[in-house]
């Protein structure tokens, strides 16, 4: 039995290697940032997002994530002018005579910060940028951003615990500690957003880059990940917004075709949320969430795969909490991140 789960410990390692080589997330709907930098800075406050997530469940060295996130504006002027601009006894504060008064927000700069570290295997790899957009009004309704984020990501491997142990594989050098690589990390993305609708498009690890354990090895490469993401939102009362949304998922250079993710989130006012999604070659995932006052919410997800490693895992769990920092408009959920 061991010897099957290393099997297929292996296999999932070998598919990371070469395949997806970002974290993957259930609820980036909850936190786009994490993907494409140029929504840093686009709410009316300090959005802190702390996430966990626990990939299938049961099996040995799958992955696991933990990521933080901070972005805020700078410089932005969104003041509230009219009375459906606050929360009215009895009235939801983002029904139909809300979205009807949004505005565009006025030309303003956004830093941010993130860090995460994925851990798949003996394999692991910890990622830490800071991140600059610039949003501007081109219509009415309709704002363009465009973002980057910079920083470092060391990767390493602990061939401490590698079964059986070989000091001298030529791949990885001799010893027997822990050998790591730190590369750049690169990111860039355009972000439309309106009352209605979003479109955008990011490219992480935007310079491939090749790096070895050992100097004197092929080792590996890194490619670069294209993330395009749209979705609408429907009113289909004043108490309850659907917003479907799909992301399409592309990685240069490499043999595996691209993965979309289809997701539908409901939420009623701006209290909760239920949602679902369906990921390509992949399987289904079922979320839900609460906005907690005007101070923080939280966002769970269960995905059930629908590949062979269902025979060996429990689904994979995910967590998202977000804090709402100098919220000055005490905005009870986001207005431009649905």
């Amino acid at each position: 039995m061991k010897k099957i789960l290393l099997i297929i410990t292996s296999s999932v390692v070998l598919s990371t290697s070469f395949a997806q080589q970002r974290p993957h997330y259930t609820q980036y709907i909850l936190n786009n940032y994490i993907l494409n930098p140029a929504l840093t800075g686009i709410e009316n406050y300090t959005d802190v997002k702390i996430s966990a997530r626990d990939q299938w469940v049961g099996l040995n060295g799958a992955p696991q994530t933990f990521y933080l996130s901070v972005h805020g504006p700078i410089g932005k002027k969104d003041y509230k002018t009219s009375p459906t601009s606050f929360n009215l006894p009895g009235q939801n504060p983002r029904g139909n005579a809300y979205w009807e008064n949004y505005t565009a927000s006025e030309a303003h700069h956004g830093i941010g910060f993130f860090m995460i570290n994925d851990k798949t295997g003996l394999y692991n790899r910890f990622t830490a940028d800071v991140s600059y957009a610039y949003h501007l009004g081109i219509s009415p309704r309709t704002n363009i951003a465009a973002g980057f984020s910079g920083g470092i990501s060391k990767i390493s491997y602990d061939r401490t615990k590698a079964t059986p142990v070989d000091p001298n594989d030529p791949a990885i050098g001799n010893g027997s500690a822990d050998i790591y690589k730190i590369v750049p990390d690169l990111n860039a993305g355009i972000w439309i957003y309106s009352a209605n609708y979003f479109v955008g498009v990011a490219a992480q690890q935007v310079a491939p880059y090749k790096a070895s354990f050992n100097n004197n090895t092929d080792g590996f490469k890194l490619l670069t990940h294209i993330f395009a993401t749209t979705g609408y939102r429907f009113l289909l009362n004043d108490d309850v917004n659907a917003i479907p949304s799909v992301m399409l998922k592309y990685i240069v250079g490499s043999p595996v075709r691209p993965q979309f993710d289809m997701n539908i989130k409901l939420q009623y006012q701006d209290l909760l949320w239920i949602g679902g999604s369906y990921r390509s070659q992949d399987g289904y995932a079922a979320m839900a969430g609460v906005n907690v006052g005007n101070t923080f919410n939280i966002g769970y997800s269960y995905d059930l795969t629908t590949t062979k490693l269902n025979t060996v895992s429990r689904g994979t769990h995910e967590i998202v909490l977000g804090f709402l920092v100098g919220n000055r408009y005490k905005d009870t959920c986001p207005r431009n991140v649905w």
